[in-house]
């Protein structure tokens, strides 16, 4: 595969504050027509990154190309070429939803200005609201004005930091949707979401923690090089099990799922022995396959926090 098949192609990304390392020598390699999910806790280094890649920040120390221009010199091509929508609603509450586009329009020199906001008004199903204000807006029909305002200008490479935060099931499915079809159509994307429903919908996945890079791949990839084994237990008195299980080697996470257990850990025979020791026939074990957040919470608690 080419350097000309990467949206994204970085290697030994670095960013300081402070003292502190917030981004830690990152490699990153983003396929064009990619949909890439970025996960990680709050304060993991994810947004910082993201803001290096669009030119709003400059690294300290690596190199590397973002839809090929350089991302320590051409930071201003960058930006032309590329979409990115911030955590908060970052529009002005108090312009109509035109108003808004027109003025991001505007930003772009993109042209035949009015045609291509009434397009992102179609496109997005907000025709209907053009004259509303903004901030009478829903969360769910921010996001909707959000990415509107971030494809007008017909980028190559959307950024997406949490764009889903605090937004309705119902307004995640559709927005997902439409980020499948803009990466049909070719738009790269690299989205970053806290949601385990999200990340599965991603074609790759990288998982930040305290500034490093600890796992990328597909979801399967990334539970399958985890080795973590996980076990499920219903019947009664739960909470007395759980307890009982935190006190034995071997076990990393004992967390409630409605009415069952989920028991997790990394030395398969050491958890073994520590669900031999609290068995007993009231209960039935059966063993899962572990999901996404198991397996990136014990990640989590394997790093080191970088400003402990």
């Amino acid at each position: 595969m080419s350097a000309t098949d990467f949206a994204i192609d970085v290697a030994g990304v670095t960013k300081k504050f402070g003292g502190k390392t917030v981004v830690n020598a990152i490699d990153l390699q983003v396929k064009r027509g990619e949909i890439y999910g970025f996960l990680g806790p709050n304060g993991s280094g994810k947004t910082t990154f993201i803001r290096m890649l669009c030119g709003l920040l400059t690294p300290d120390a690596g190199s590397g190309t973002c839809l090929g221009y350089d991302v320590l010199r051409e930071q201003a091509e960058i930006k032309r070429h590329v979409g990115y929508m911030t955590q908060k609603f970052s529009y002005y509450e108090d312009l109509s939803l035109r108003e808004n586009l027109d003025f991001i329009a505007r930003i772009y020199d993109v042209p035949d200005r009015a045609g291509a906001v009434q397009r992102s008004l179609d496109r997005l199903g907000l025709a209907n609201r053009s004259a509303q204000l903004a901030g009478q807006l829903s969360g769910g029909w921010k996001q909707r004005l959000a990415l509107a305002a971030c494809l007008i200008h017909d980028p190559q490479l959307l950024l997406l930091d949490e764009p889903t935060a605090g937004v309705d099931p119902k307004a995640r499915r559709e927005f997902w949707d439409e980020i499948h079809t803009l990466a049909a159509g070719g738009l790269t994307v690299l989205i970053t979401t806290h949601y385990m429903d999200e990340a599965e919908r991603c074609h790759r996945l990288a998982y930040l923690a305290y500034g490093n890079l600890l796992t990328r791949g597909t979801a399967h990839e990334v539970i399958a090089s985890a080795q973590l084994t996980t076990w499920m237990v219903s019947g009664p008195d739960l909470r007395d099990v759980a307890a009982a299980l935190r006190t034995h080697d071997g076990v990393e996470q004992v967390v409630a799922f409605g009415t069952t257990l989920h028991v997790s850990g990394r030395d398969a025979q050491k958890l073994d022995a520590a669900i031999a020791a609290v068995r007993d026939p009231r209960h039935e074990w059966k063993k899962i396959r572990s999901g996404l957040e198991d397996v990136f919470i014990s990640l989590m608690d394997a790093a080191r926090d970088n400003f402990a």
